[in-house]
């Protein structure tokens, strides 16, 4: 691993694997992949992840650890997920605040309910997690449609349960726009709502627009032009934090893609100084 500050990042999707192996260092900082696509992969894919590790560093964002969830962690998969992350130096590892597993795997993304008790038991899960994984991880806001049960709000619960885990914050920007449109909060309250010390990378991607009034988070177009202001406000608040464009499916030419990256790198140089209120 090259030791390099990391502020502008890619998702590092099999689908990409050609042109990001023909990259040229320097147009991106860093690389993220998902462990579970990786983990105990070797041939041709396994040798190609090598290649990229060695001229990249990598960050890691987790699809299924079920933070939410009530079947007991996978203490086996956090084993082999730690193994992994000290293999390829990870420093940045980040999970979905989410679950998406009950006996058996949802094949999705679920809100957790936004209660009290919810925090209590997400929080102990993040904790356990931290210590079999001997690193401290970071939560991801995801994106939701049918609202969970709310004794709270979602920023609330957020905040308590990164108190109480004291576990760090991915920030999803386009999530907050999502949530904030379909919801109806205020996107700039939100982000000037979390603790600034808590958020140790950010992601970008894009949505789409089913209706004025309904977002969907995709992964699968370019960042839209609101998402970008939120974006240039986030730097504002939380500094040049480690950021990664995700593009899951659709994937245009490489050239486009590192044109988002370029304008992330943009606004973090622009608006990423001292943090502000």
């Amino acid at each position: 691993m090259i030791d390099t500050p990391l502020h502008t990042g890619l998702g590092l999707r099999r689908g990409l694997l050609p042109e990001l192996l023909e990259m040229q260092a320097g147009e991106v900082d860093f690389l993220e992949c998902a462990p579970e696509n990786w983990i105990g992969v070797g041939g041709a894919f396994g040798q190609k992840l090598e290649c990229l590790a060695e001229r990249f560093p990598i960050a890691c964002h987790g699809l299924s650890l079920s933070l939410g969830g009530t079947a007991p962690l996978d203490e086996a998969f956090l084993g082999l997920t730690r193994r992994f992350l000290d293999r390829h130096q990870v420093n940045l590892y980040s999970e979905h605040l989410s679950y998406c597993s009950d006996d058996g795997h949802l094949y999705d993304l679920l809100p957790i309910p936004f209660t009290e008790e919810a925090v209590h038991h997400v929080s102990a899960r993040i904790r356990q997690a931290q210590d079999l994984l001997g690193r401290r991880i970071a939560v991801e806001n995801i994106s939701y449609y049918a609202a969970p049960y709310q004794a709270m709000s979602e920023l609330d619960f957020i905040r308590a349960v990164l108190d109480e885990a004291d576990c760090d914050l991915l920030l999803d920007v386009n999530n907050v726009f999502v949530n904030a449109c379909n919801h109806r909060y205020e996107a700039h309250a939100f982000l000037a709502g979390i603790p600034r010390e808590r958020v140790v990378g950010m992601h970008v991607a894009g949505h789409y627009d089913e209706a004025p009034d309904l977002k969907v988070d995709t992964h699968g177009a370019p960042v839209k032009e609101d998402v970008w202001a939120l974006f240039a406000r986030a730097c504002e608040r939380f500094g040049a934090q480690p950021t990664v464009l995700e593009r899951d499916f659709n994937y245009p030419p490489l050239a486009e893609l590192l044109a988002e990256t370029a304008r992330i790198r943009d606004l973090q140089q622009r608006h990423g100084g001292p943090r502000h209120g």
